[in-house]
């Protein structure tokens, strides 16, 4: 397998001096492309950030950060954007759709920041919402779906296109216990079915066990890395 994810001795720090508080310290991580990684460990341990850095939404103190081969130190806001729409999506506990838009309409609306076509961008979307099993009323706005739908329609903008990378912080904490579980079902479908890697921060141990890897991380470090025993209840 190809690496779609790469940590190279990752430090971050927030403030200065007294004042300063290592959010990760010195984390090397690889993701394989269609690899499916549950991130784990208690509150204020570095999961959140971790994402942060991965999907170019902060920068690494010190280290390297690679996305597909592509080192993100250095590059400006618009190439960091560009990114995002591209390459790595990110699906968030709260759900960040757009209410004024459309089910469809939020999802297209990456590609069409990157200047695609209408037409083409609509038959990308309308895709990537039926891998999510959203085939029906998508020019509804989001307010008209359920909990667990709104999500589906967050992963599939977050899919939507050749996004390789899915990261994912807490998506189940706002759902229900059904809903949450279609969901990781969902998100685990994604490496096996269309390649994309997933990097998935849970607290909850029953949705990890869905990864092919745990990671768990202790005051910013990775303290161990767990490949689940084959045949785990799920």
């Amino acid at each position: 397998m190809t690496p779609i994810l790469e940590f190279d001795d990752v430090v971050k720090s927030f403030g200065s001096g007294l004042t300063e508080v290592r959010a990760l310290r010195g984390v090397t991580l690889t993701i394989e492309e269609g690899e499916f990684v549950a991130v784990m460990g208690p509150s204020g341990c570095g999961k959140s950030t971790l994402l942060h850095l991965a999907g170019a939404l902060e920068s690494p103190s010190a280290g390297s950060v690679r996305v597909g081969g592509r080192e993100l130190a250095g590059l400006g806001a618009a190439a960091c954007s560009e990114l995002r729409r591209n390459d790595v999506g990110y699906v968030f506990q709260r759900l960040n759709l757009i209410p004024s838009l459309t089910a469809i309409e939020n999802v297209m609306l990456p590609l069409e920041l990157s200047g695609g076509s209408h037409r083409v961008v609509r038959q990308q979307a309308i895709a990537a919402l039926e891998t999510v099993g959203l085939t029906q009323q998508l020019d509804r706005y989001p307010d008209d779906f359920s909990g667990g739908q709104q999500q589906r329609i967050a992963i599939a903008r977050a899919i939507v296109g050749e996004r390789r990378l899915l990261l994912a912080d807490e998506p189940t904490g706002s759902l229900d216990t059904a809903s949450g579980d279609e969901v990781i079902e969902l998100l685990a479908a994604l490496p096996k079915e269309h390649g994309t890697a997933v990097v998935l921060v849970t607290h909850e141990p029953r949705f990890a066990s869905w990864a092919d890897r745990f990671v768990f991380l202790r005051d910013g470090r990775i303290v161990d890395e767990t490949i689940p025993v084959a045949g785990a209840t799920r």
